[in-house]
């Protein structure tokens, strides 16, 4: 069973590669809670359950165009994992460019991310 430096550096691993999808599947519990900074236009600020994760990423995924994309990590605590992401995007629905700069708390238990919380200038 994998602890939460190997699962971090397999989720660091294929989001350098833009595959963000392939790590969801591979490394989240199917009950996971994910956590934003701020409230998501329609969605929320906290989803529960890999099918409202995966919603909410198709809704980003639908809503931004990303230029570029940097992921730093990760930096792990015992059960736990952080990583430094950094976007830049185009938000579709404004056409204004802007810079995501953001963190991230992973906690793994029994080789799988239970819980992610995003820290961003809100």
């Amino acid at each position: 069973m994998a602890n939460a430096l190997e699962v971090g550096k397999k989720l660091v691993a294929l989001c350098k590669e833009g595959k963000f999808d392939e790590a969801m599947e591979q490394l989240y519990h199917p009950e996971i809670v994910s956590v934003e900074a701020a409230p998501m236009p329609g969605i929320g600020q906290e989803q529960r359950g890999i099918q409202a994760v995966r919603q909410k990423g198709q809704w980003w995924s639908e809503n931004h165009t990303i230029h570029s994309a940097s992921t730093e990590g990760p930096f792990p605590n015992g059960d736990r994992f952080g990583v430094h992401f950094i976007f830049d995007v185009t938000r579709k629905q404004t056409g204004e460019r802007v810079k995501m700069d953001e963190l991230a708390l992973y906690t793994v238990k029994n080789g799988r991310i239970v819980k992610e919380e995003f820290f961003y200038p809100t």
